[in-house]
């Protein structure tokens, strides 16, 4: 049996603009003998809704759940608005306000006439009401278009939820078109794909061929094509596309072959709307085509501005040096040097070329050369990075606040919309960026939109690193154009110029591995063995660092899946380092057990929480009754999780070494043997051991090593920054 609740919404304590309401509710009926105590009291609720008021009797549909810190709420999974049936409820919706110009006293003649059926008639023969003493045409018209549009928007979310949209989905849809959602509906219902970043264009799919949408229809084509598009930039990380994949493609997606001229004409119509962009032989989606010119105008304007006059440069340079009780080589000096000089610079380098040490200087520089206070230098120069770990190390490195790239840009999650944009700009004058490799196109242009044009950008990264995530290939292209300014470190200082876990990085960008370079030292390790034995060295190595604080120890993997996996690595290790305690409480989510003081990892930017991508953190407390929450510790930010999003976070004794870029650790152990075959390529490989600070343990087979060194096939993005910047 379904619980409901009936009577009058009372106030919203919390609201947000995707129609999720937490509110005070005043109970007059229900059919749940656990709910029976609040009739004739109020309960706070919690659900999505399209409109409430606090004229209207209202039915909520859903269960009486216990919130650890707030008590009892009842949860609302549907809702309807239940209509006045008694003459004075009649007459006291009529004088809500709702409608204007009809006050008690026409209120009391259109009851007095028509009935209990007062409002059937108002919709269905509203002419009936010219015959009342006192009531107008105008009257008249407003109240059948005002009761009208208040109907409809109930109906069409009640239409909505028989296509198969769930509440939640319909609040989305009719949040966005309101009175055009029918509209939208019957002219073309993958348009929410387009229009609605949560909803997926298979859940469209499905709702639209269950209502009758033909497999080979014009609009399915249409939005078939968008969807490959889409997919194939974020599977491979491409700009763009040609004709044959589209078409290849095409008969996976619809589950039926289609006549080429159907293709064509989608096609056609597609660019016809500008939905997509033809350019030459090359079919673009409209965003990134837009992304990439953006990012190729903006970086053109700024590698053309003339230097920016400087006086005393070189000797305020030196008088960092002696402050910092540092020597800066030539390339170093350079970098600095042209950081306060050009308006957009890139610095690039390897592992342990100080990147990251000359950022320091960089920002001081600054700060002399324009005479700024610290609280100048707060709100005049922003230090940004794509992850919250590589943003934090950037920070301690600068002694400057530094920020995530969607934090400053205020990212809003339920939207996908950024609140500093071309509209919102920010007033900063210096914008550097650190793990610039791993921008996407998508990203990149987004940061560009919410910066003037004159804000001064300064990129650095190492190129050989993996890509960003996203599409594109940002900073790699922007370095191989050769038509903008960048500096190249070169000189090895990290760990010292004869550190094996250098070496070993640069003989890896260069395509050939020197077998004696392992095991010379106490910080390169190699253990040769079968991938049967793989599991149980790696548990031999951990049990070494058990005692190792998590941030400084982390094995890395390429592959979720198989014998010696992410996830087998991680059931194995936390029996290691968190056996099952009777002290600990835990929960088991899918094929995992998560328990008190287990290491995780976060998968998605949760701004609203301060947490982002990559943070790793431990589970601070579980709670499994009379609701399951869990709380994690980013840090000392404790953030809580409940069932809806416990899929944002995993175990991190192992973690994928994408996950792992932008961060360091003094100890990484990485497995490397044949069997994760595709994983295998020259970047992921570089990338891993370059996360590596003191100590890089090897475990598998060196052939695996090999393959992945000469394997650079997984490199190639085809993208168009550069060949636009060097036109």
């Amino acid at each position: 049996m379904t619980e409901y609740i009936k009577g009058q919404f009372r106030r919203s304590i919390f609201q947000n603009d995707n129609g999720y309401n937490i509110g005070i509710f005043r109970v007059k009926e229900t059919n749940s003998d656990d709910l029976a105590e609040y009739i004739g009291k109020t309960i706070t609720f919690t659900g999505y809704f399209h409109e409430l008021n606090e004229e209207d009797t209202y039915i909520f549909y859903g269960q009486k759940v216990h919130h650890e810190k707030y008590g009892d709420q009842f949860q609302v999974d549907s809702y309807e608005r239940s209509k006045p049936e008694e003459k004075d409820s009649i007459i006291e919706f009529l004088t809500s306000g709702l409608f204007k110009g009809i006050g008690e006293k026409k209120a009391q003649s259109i009851v007095d006439v028509l009935g209990k059926d007062t409002l059937k008639i108002i919709l269905e023969n509203p002419d009936d009401l010219i015959l009342i003493p006192g009531i107008t045409r105008k009257n008249i018209d407003e109240l059948h278009n005002k009761l009208k549009e208040y109907e409809a928007s109930y109906e069409t979310i009640i239409y909505l939820g028989d296509l198969g949209f769930t509440t939640k989905d319909a609040m989305l849809i009719y949040n966005f078109y309101k009175a055009k959602t029918r509209n939208i509906i019957d002219e073309d219902i993958y348009k929410i794909v387009l229009d609605i970043n949560d909803i997926t264009f298979k859940k469209i799919d499905t709702i639209a061929l269950h209502a009758g949408v033909e497999k080979d229809a014009l609009i399915r084509v249409k939005a078939s094509i968008l969807y490959i598009m889409e997919g194939i930039s974020n599977t491979y990380g491409h700009s763009y596309y040609y004709e044959e994949e589209l078409i290849s493609l095409l008969p996976r997606v619809l589950g039926v072959n289609i006549a080429e001229d159907k293709v064509f004409a989608a096609i056609e119509s597609l660019i016809k709307d500008v939905e997509i962009v033809k350019d030459n032989e090359k079919y673009y989606l409209r965003e990134m085509y837009e992304s990439e010119k953006l990012i190729v105008r903006r970086f053109k304007l700024l590698a053309h501005q003339e230097d920016t006059k400087a006086k005393k440069l070189d000797e305020n340079i030196a008088e960092i040096e002696k402050f910092f009780n540092i020597k800066y080589n030539d390339d170093q000096l350079e970098a600095i040097r042209k950081s306060y000089l050009k308006k957009l610079l890139i610095i690039t380098g390897g592992p342990g070329t100080g990147k990251t040490t000359i950022m320091k200087a960089i920002v001081e520089l600054i700060r002399i050369m324009h005479k700024y206070s610290f609280e100048d230098l707060l709100s005049k120069v922003a230090l940004l990075a794509p992850t919250g770990r590589a943003a934090k190390r950037m920070s301690e490195a600068a002694n400057l606040k530094a920020s995530t790239i969607h934090r400053f840009l205020k990212w809003q999650k339920d939207t996908n919309k950024f609140q500093v944009n071309e509209y919102n700009k920010s007033k900063v004058e210096v914008v550097i960026i650190d793990e610039a490799s791993m921008i996407d196109t998508y990203l990149m242009a987004n940061l560009l939109k919410g910066l003037s044009v004159n804000c001064k950008i300064i990129m650095v990264g190492d190129d050989h690193q993996l890509p960003s995530v996203g599409p594109g290939q940002v900073l790699h292209d922007l370095i191989e154009s050769q038509v903008l300014e960048v500096v190249e470190l070169k000189k090895l200082y990290r760990q010292g110029k004869d550190s094996n876990i250098i070496n070993l990085a640069y003989q890896i960008r260069q395509g050939s591995i020197d077998r004696s370079i392992f095991n010379k030292e106490d910080d390169l390790t190699f253990i040769s063995c079968p991938p049967g034995q793989v599991l149980n060295n790696i548990i031999d190595i951990a049990t070494t660092y058990k005692d190792v604080s998590y941030k400084n120890f982390q094995i890395l993997a390429p592959m979720y899946k198989g014998l010696n996996g992410i996830d087998a690595i991680n059931k194995e290790v936390q029996k290691l380092y968190n056996k099952k305690d009777y002290s600990k409480k835990e929960i088991p989510i899918g094929e995992f057990t998560f328990r008190e003081e287990d290491k995780v990892i976060q998968l998605t930017n949760m701004p609203d929480d301060n947490v982002y991508n990559g943070d790793i953190g431990l589970v601070n407390n579980i709670i499994t009754s009379p609701k399951k929450e869990i709380y994690l510790n980013f840090d000392d930010n404790i953030v809580k999780y409940t069932p809806s999003n416990f899929s944002n976070f995993r175990l991190a004794y192992a973690i994928s070494i994408h996950k792992a870029q932008g961060s360091e650790f003094d100890i990484i152990l990485l497995p490397l043997v044949k069997s994760y075959s595709k994983m295998l390529y020259r970047r992921l490989v570089y990338t891993a051991v370059t996360r590596a600070k003191k100590k890089l343990y090897l475990i598998g087979d060196l052939d695996a090593l090999d393959i992945a060194v000469k394997n650079t096939d997984t490199d190639i993005r085809r993208t168009t920054i550069k060949e636009f910047l060097i036109v």
